[in-house]
Order: C-alpha cells, then structure tokens, then sequence
C-alpha cells in the first residue's frame, strides 16, 4: 500500500479513472491549484496509454475575483497544450453578491462547467476534490449541525443539468499530489483565498494538524464520512419503501395516512416530510431543522388526534385533517407594492 507521501504511479493512475474509457468526452475542471492539475496530467497520462478512450477537455473558470486569475488560467491553458489537451477558460461575469461568496463561487462554477459538458458532448466532468477536502467538508458539516446525509460530505459521483460529476481522488491526500507534480517537474498555482481566514474552510484546514494529534486525522474523518454515506444510503432504501407503502394504502392521493406515518420510524418520518415538501413546493430544498421542528408539531397533532393548522414552509402547506397529513403546493407570494 503507497504511502501518503508517495507519488502516484501510471498503475494508480489506472485504477482511478477505471470505468471512465467508455464515455464519449470528458470536461476536466482545471484551477490551476496542484490538485486539479495533477487530475489533468494523471488525466492525460492514462488517456495516453489507452488504444481507445475519451477525448478529454480541460476548463478553467476564471471567477473574476483574483487579478492573478488570469494569468493562473493562461499557465493551465499552457500546460494542457503541453499534454495535447483543448483549453477553455470560462468567466463567472455580472454582480458578485456580498455574502455567501463562497457557495455563490462553487454553484456558478459548475454552472458553467456543464455549460462546457454540453458543449463539447461530454457525459463527465470530473473535478479534483481529495481526501484533505472531504475531511475539511465533514468537520464543516459537523459543526454546523448537519443530518446524516449531509455527514456523508462529497460523494464520488453525482448528477447535475444531465452531467455526471465524478471525484476520481476522492480518496487521495493532497500530499501525494503534490508528489506526483514534484516528481512530473510540474509547477501549480496557490490561492491564497485557500489560506485566508476570513473563510470557514482554511479556519479548519489551520485546525487539521491538531486534530490529527487526537486521532482526527483527515484519513479517520474521510472514513466516518464514507460509514455515513453507506448508512444514509441503507436509510434512504428504508425511506423509499415507506414511501411505497404508503403510497399503496393511499391511491387517492389525498396525502399520508397519519397513524399509518406516525407508526414509523423518526428519521424515516423526517425524510418522508421533506421529501413532500421538496417535490411539492416552490422554495425548496426545505432546511432540515425547519423541517424537524415541522415534524414535532404533526406528532404532537397525530398523538392528540387532533388537527394542525396550515403551515407553510419553503412554498409547500402543510397541514392534518380527518386522520391524514396533506401537503399540497402554497399560493404564489404576493409581491408588495410600493
């Protein structure tokens, strides 16, 4: 087993992108940071040595937040012409809002990453997260007071607008990386938003060093997230069969029987109650402490056998009635005049 100090072989390189050669074309998202660019030269590398396989495509987005960003974006475009890749740098234009950056960055990023996926034709993108990410992500979570799934922190693959977003080292330090483009003679930009602790993630990075002393190093907390992920996962199979049955004792479709919904478990009922509210109003997602305290008013109606007045909550209203919870979709806000 490679140790985390280690540069990653052509034979490690294979097994990461092992099930990507029968797509049709790959998006490589490329910072210029030294994770994303060790994913382009790892990328190539195994693109390379395959008869047949992917056309890849690096892009960079340029968030028009840093003056260095563009010259970060020319290096990479540099380098990926190096390896035989086509570049494009896309910019996130238009007003940047004053808080929330962060999230606002990451949403518009790959926005406009899928944007390039269609483009181009191609079924992935793939982005450079690492084992040191899904730890600072779940440490992040935990402090904000997130439920199981969001304890379950990255996941290797998910959806978005009809594109797969694949995190093929996910279960890769950072420190290996950087190893590998030591070892490449490759060099990498550094944010230095990456250290600013005016940011919730390098406050916790700073913290990492400490934490590993306890035991609370980023491989333990990358394997927490991984056992959390497989429980949400096994709650998840749990929740869509209560989903189905319920479903079956309600063909009307006149809502959730409420003995029936009170008799089951409280994180099913909890997932069931959003789910409704997700697919039924016009807010969502709904916020899961919202949704409990949501969740505590319906048991206290249903124990009492009693009815609960409408609530509203991210666009959906909820209420209890004749032995059944509804959720149906709230009317439209009206917009104040001035």
């Amino acid at each position: 087993m490679p140790d985390d100090q280690s540069a990653i072989s052509a034979r490690d390189a294979k097994r990461l992108f092992e099930g990507l050669g029968s797509a049709s074309a790959i998006v490589l998202a490329v910072s210029g940071g030294p994770d994303s660019v060790a994913l382009m030269w790892l990328a190539a590398r195994w693109r390379r040595g395959r008869a047949r396989g992917p056309r890849l495509i690096a892009v960079t987005v340029d968030h028009g937040l840093r003056p260095e960003a563009a010259r970060e974006a020319r290096d990479v475009k540099q380098l990926a012409h190096s390896l035989d890749l086509p570049h494009q740098t896309l910019r996130w234009t238009g007003t940047k809002p004053k808080s929330g950056l962060p999230a606002a960055a990451r949403d518009a990023r790959y926005r406009l990453l899928a944007r390039a996926a269609r483009k181009y034709g191609a079924t992935h993108i793939l982005t450079a997260h690492t084992r040191d990410d899904q730890a600072e992500t779940l440490l992040m979570r935990m402090l904000r007071g997130s439920g199981i799934a969001g304890l379950s922190a990255i996941a290797r693959e998910t959806e978005r607008d009809g594109i797969r977003l694949t995190r093929p080292l996910l279960d890769i330090p950072k420190a290996r990386l950087i190893a590998t483009l030591k070892k490449a003679r490759l060099g990498f930009a550094d944010d230095p938003t990456n250290h600013d602790p005016a940011f919730t993630r390098p406050r916790l990075r700073a913290l990492m060093p400490a934490l590993a002393e306890e035991g609370g190093d980023a491989r333990n907390l990358a394997r927490l997230a991984a056992r959390l992920a497989r429980a949400n996962a096994a709650v998840e199979v749990l929740a869509d069969g209560a989903e189905r049955y319920l479903a079956l004792k309600d063909q009307r479709n006149l809502g959730f029987d409420a003995v029936l919904f009170a008799a089951m478990p409280e994180e099913i009922r909890l997932r069931l109650l959003k789910r409704a509210i997700d697919r039924t109003g016009h807010e969502g997602p709904a916020e899961l402490g919202k949704v409990e305290t949501l969740l505590a008013a319906l048991d206290r109606a249903v124990a009492e056998g009693a009815g609960l007045r409408k609530q509203t909550l991210a666009g959906a209203v909820i209420s209890v009635a004749s032995g059944r919870i509804r959720v149906e979709p709230a009317p439209p806000r009206r917009s104040r005049l001035k």
